[in-house]
């Protein structure tokens, strides 16, 4: 074995570590074009094109159904339905199976999938959907939370957590306040829509291509719908061109499409839909009603609370059970309830099902918190920062008890509000804008320091897992897979980052391949924001068992204490000696010691229940503050966000370059969610926002000019934790609450702020106007 007696200086350090500002492994890829995402496959030899047929009603039964016009229209070599489905036609998550693949007997939204048709091509598939002949009988249809509570008409009981006698402190309060407050749903907006390959091989066996952010869902249910056993279907996803929780569930169902289609046509078929059909056929981020009452003294300090939080889960349960439930866990943000009842309500409507959107209830339940805050500050005439800080959680005044009965150990609000009360200079611009205000008839201005908890880790044990897989090939190069996708939030690259640093090799070494059910089984969802908690963990430790089975054979073979052993940049110090990382790989493989590695990693178990909502289901939390300033026009509502500060807890971020880019687009998709994207159904349920000319998602020009971002430089994370990093997909998005408050702000300084309290979102220009018309204007 070769050995340098010295090493270079310019080699003390590897490339692409953690802590490094490292670009996205695919960033020139994704600007340039090459890229390949699903539907860039190249598709194989006979490959058909489905398309769906969907339903034009809410709810109907359907009478009869002629399909011969479309199965010999021309180019169409098989039409498939529910007969057609080897197994169980579902694919829902739930025990209540009401997720049908095909519904051919009743429809319960528009846009739900009756059949659909595979052709040669997918012009000829769409034009045989026309030749339909379909008889519905139209049934009364529930199209809103108040319509659903009025005909009881529900998923699951409702859930409630309380603690002391909320109802008797609200009453004995010098100040109380009863209302509503709402958010809309939102529609994910991935850029790259719901798409699948389906290809048959051999014995039955069916490899899917699949957009997906959970490949084993997709494989289990399919074969759960296929009637074969998970072994024989196959799922590998490259990258996602986004996913935002729109590709957990909704993809099982995309998938079995193609697979039934490939297995009664034994050939390949891609399903594709495209953004109008996407949009109506796909669920949303859940809207919530909240009806609350709230009780409180004379500085806003909150005595007794109850908030209903009404889901607006649509017409199958999917995972509205555990985002109602969250957002329940959430309804504190970072206030301390000392008597409250709080109670998740899932109610069920004839409308596309709610699913997983970024923060999977936690803004729902957040934004319940901050709007009663909001209005509480407006009836005691005080500035709303005044009263989060009495309501803060405290350490040192005995008020650190969550409503699920935990003490929140690592709250540093102490230190993370004054913080960024200085650096956004928050103060002298409040007087600068009520100067403003004053002298202003008709532009004004708002600001809000909005703060933010949130928990992280999935409340159920069993997902909070994740698998890799490990080769160390003989010429020091290694290959790494593991259970986690990539989507354009930078997990791949963090995940080979946390390798490098491990083996301390330079992370141009290492690289990462299509995720895949073949390679790491049965993996968890990339989603919660644990990408790189489970999957960077995972694959830390198949990187640990090879070292230290490098360092058993280096020791023996020089006959030399494992302590007198060091991996270096590229390297490793054998006593004083050294070898190059290569060198080391291509002698270990010729003493036959295995190079490969399979990795796990499950986190300590939470002791959660989710009936009742008991117990802590958070590993820990991340916290964060922003400051946003906005101008208003009171004549058109139209608006504009001036300015943002954010002071974010990242703990010792893997990689801030991917990170920021992370807390930026998380800001701007909670900004469009809560100021510009509305959905709007007809009084007949039908979805009258279903493309980018109705639907207005954020562009790159209502991005704030002024754009202020920073992590903590003091923040950290708990032992288990990736190197002290904390999670960072979601929490961003919650942060962009404090533009809906500062353009409550803005509009409370031109109504009377007691009748006025605070916007509902999302605080569209239309809404904006139509509150100041529906307000006596004062100012």
């Amino acid at each position: 074995m070769t050995m340098q007696d010295s090493s270079p200086p310019e080699i003390n350090r590897i490339r692409g570590g953690i802590r490094t500002r490292l670009a996205h492994e695919s960033a020139e890829k994704h600007v340039s074009g090459a890229a390949v995402y699903t539907d860039d496959i190249s598709e194989p030899e006979g490959m058909l094109h489905l398309y769906p047929f969907t339903s034009p009603h809410a709810h109907a039964r359907i009478v009869s159904m002629d399909l011969r016009g479309v199965e010999t229209a021309p180019g169409v070599v098989a039409v498939v339905g529910a007969s057609d489905v080897p197994g169980t036609n579902d694919y829902s998550v739930t025990a209540l199976k009401d997720d049908r693949v095909f519904s051919d007997t009743l429809v319960e939204y528009a846009g739900q999938v009756i059949f659909a048709v595979a052709a040669e091509t997918r012009a000829q598939a769409r034009d045989a959907l026309a030749l339909a002949k379909i008889e519905f009988e139209v049934l009364p249809a529930v199209l809103t939370v108040d319509q659903a509570r009025a005909s009881n008409l529900i998923h699951a009981d409702p859930n409630t957590i309380s603690r002391g006698d909320a109802k008797k402190a609200i009453a004995n309060a010098k100040h109380s306040l009863t209302g509503r407050v709402s958010n809309g749903g939102q529609e994910h907006f991935y850029l790259e829509g719901q798409v699948c390959l389906a290809v048959p091989r051999e014995d039955g066996d069916i490899l899917l291509q699949a957009s997906t952010q959970d490949p084993s869902a997709v494989q289990v249910v399919v074969a759960r719908i296929m009637d074969q056993p998970a072994n024989t279907i196959s799922v590998e996803v490259r990258r996602l061109g986004g996913g935002f929780g729109g590709k957990e569930t909704v993809p099982t169902f995309i998938a079995a499409m193609a697979a039934i289609a490939a297995r009664k046509t034994g050939r390949p078929a891609k399903i594709r839909l495209d953004r109008d059909d996407d949009m109506i056929v796909t669920g949303k981020r859940h809207a919530f009603y909240n009806d609350f009452a709230v009780g409180f003294d004379d500085q806003g300090r909150i005595e007794g609370i109850e908030i209903d939080f009404n889901g607006h889960c649509g017409n199958s349960l999917d995972q509205s059970y555990y985002v109602v439930n969250r957002a329940v866990t959430h309804a504190d943000n970072c206030y301390f309830y000392k008597n409250f009842r709080l109670t998740g309500h899932y109610w069920k409507t004839h409308t596309v099902s709610a699913i997983a959107f970024r923060g999977y209830g936690s803004p729902q339940g957040m934004i319940a918190a901050e709007l009663i805050i909001e209005r509480i500050a407006r009836h005691l005439n005080k500035d709303p920062l005044e009263v989060r800080k009495v309501n803060f959680y405290d350490k040192a005044g005995g008020r650190n008890i969550t409503q699920l009965g935990n003490d929140i150990h690592d709250n540093i609000l102490d230190r993370l509000i004054p913080e960024i009360e200085q650096s956004a200079d928050y103060h002298a611009r409040r007087k600068d804008i009520d100067q403003f205000n004053a002298g202003s008839k008709y532009l004004k201005k708002g600001l809000s320091l909005t703060p933010m908890k949130y928990g992280i880790g999935f409340g159920s044990n069993f997902l909070n897992q994740g698998g890799a897989l490990l080769h160390v090939y003989a010429d020091g190069s290694v290959y790494l897979n593991h259970g986690g996708i990539e989507m354009g939030q930078g997990l791949h690259t963090k995940v080979a980052q946390v390798v490098a640093e491990t083996l301390q090799i330079d992370v141009e070494r290492i690289r990462v391949s299509a995720t895949t059910t073949e390679k790491v089984p049965n993996t968890i969802a990339t989603a919660a924001s644990s990408g790189t908690d489970v999957n960077a963990a995972a694959a830390r430790n198949a990187a640990q068992k090879i070292k230290s089975r490098l360092t058993d054979f280096l020791s023996e073979a020089h006959s030399i204490p494992k302590a007198q052993i060091a991996f270096l940049p590229n390297r490793v110090r054998v006593g004083n000696r050294e070898v190059s990382f290569d060198e080391l790989a291509d002698q270990a493989y010729f003493a036959r010691v295995s190079l490969s590695a399979t990795g796990f990693y499950s986190s300590p178990e939470n002791n959660f229940n989710h009936t009742p909502l008991q117990g802590n289901p958070f590993r820990y939390f991340v916290y964060g503050a922003a400051v946003a300033e906005v101008l208003v026009d009171t004549l058109t509502g139209e608006n504009k966000v001036t300015r943002v500060d954010i002071l974010h807890d990242a703990g010792k971020s893997l990689n801030e370059a991917v990170d920021f880019g992370q807390l930026e687009g998380g800001f701007i998709q909670g900004m469009g969610w809560l100021t510009t994207e509305e959905l709007v159904w007809d009084e007949n349920g039908i979805l009258r926002t279903h493309a980018p000319s109705t639907y207005k998602i954020p562009t790159a020009s209502d991005r704030p000019d002024d754009l202020r971002m920073k992590f903590t430089d003091w923040g950290t994370n708990i032992d288990d934790s990736v190197f002290r990093s904390k999670a960072i997909g979601e929490p961003p998005l919650c942060l962009a609450i404090c533009v809906l408050n500062a353009l409550s702000d803005a509009v409370a300084s031109v109504v009377d702020p007691k009748e006025f309290g605070a916007l509902n979102a999302p605080a569209t220009a239309e809404n904006i106007l139509m509150t100041l018309s529906a307000q006596n204007r004062t100012r």
